[in-house]
């Protein structure tokens, strides 16, 4: 990386500097728990000077130094700044007790997703009370087409919008569940907004599923999804309907409270 230029142009010794700060966030976002050595190899800057912007970072409190290390990772308040971007800013503090609800209920980790290019992010989580629950955090992508909150998300799409969204999405394998083939995921979003719901059955990681609902703006646009997840041993067939109504109730108080009086899952195809 060349840090006095940009598009082949020298740049002020501040635009330098600002380049500097992002490369050195964008590295972070992308490998957390990073040290300083590694960071210089990959941005090609000298040690010193990506030790003199974390120190700084980290005083600012966007980076966060691990104890007695020289291993650093984005903080917390990174995070905050980057949910001020997101399209509905109340959406989280509005999720946030019926996300705790649903957890506590059913002792699992239940997540909060909205559409990032051709993939999801998770925006807020609450941990499984368990030991063994899905590995997951906050501001971590995940595909659309083979989560729960991926599925639900593309079902209600508008169908124009949903089609440029696959052109750019891969249908990768991830597990030997996992749909790859473009006209059978096109039929598993058609029975996903036939039955109100999404299902993730262990095609994006093995022995988890997940059951996911949308939850919708003033306009019924889907604008996020929430789900639940079950490692195989916990799920229970039999309560799956219990869990999506729980579900699809929460949604419909947070749709409501974004302004959607319509709710789009009281009115599915039959």
């Amino acid at each position: 990386m060349d840090d006095e230029s940009i598009d082949g142009k020298q740049q002020p010794e501040s635009v330098a500097a600002v380049l500097k700060v992002f490369a050195i966030l964008q590295a972070l976002s992308e490998r957390s728990d990073t040290g300083i050595s590694e960071l210089s190899v990959r941005l090609a800057m000298p040690k010193a000077t990506v030790y003199r912007f974390l120190q700084t970072m980290k005083t600012l409190g966007y980076v966060r130094q691990e104890a007695d290390s020289e291993r650093y990772g984005l903080a917390m308040k990174t995070f905050e700044l980057g949910a001020k971007a997101l399209q509905y800013p109340d959406l989280v503090e509005l999720s946030k007790h019926h996300m705790q609800m649903l957890a506590d209920v059913t002792g699992e980790t239940v997540h909060l997703g909205t559409l990032i290019d051709s993939e999801i992010i998770y925006v807020h989580k609450v941990d499984s009370r368990h030991m063994l629950g899905m590995y997951s955090r906050v501001g971590r992508r995940a595909p659309l087409h083979c989560t729960a909150i991926g599925k639900v998300l593309l079902a209600w799409e508008h169908p124009d919008r949903r089609q440029r969204i696959l052109a750019d999405a891969e249908l990768r394998r991830f597990r030997d569940k996992t749909i790859t083939d473009l006209a059978e995921f096109e039929i598993e979003l058609q029975r996903v907004k036939a039955q109100g719901f999404g299902e993730d059955r262990e095609e994006f990681d093995d022995h988890i599923r997940c059951l996911g609902v949308p939850i919708f703006d003033r306009l019924g646009h889907p604008v996020a999804g929430m789900s639940i997840s079950f490692p195989t041993f916990r799920y229970d067939e039999a309560k799956a309907p219990e869990v999506v109504a729980a579900l699809q109730a929460a949604s419909r108080d947070i749709s409501e409270r974004l302004g959607c009086f319509n709710f789009p899952l009281d009115a599915r195809p039959a």
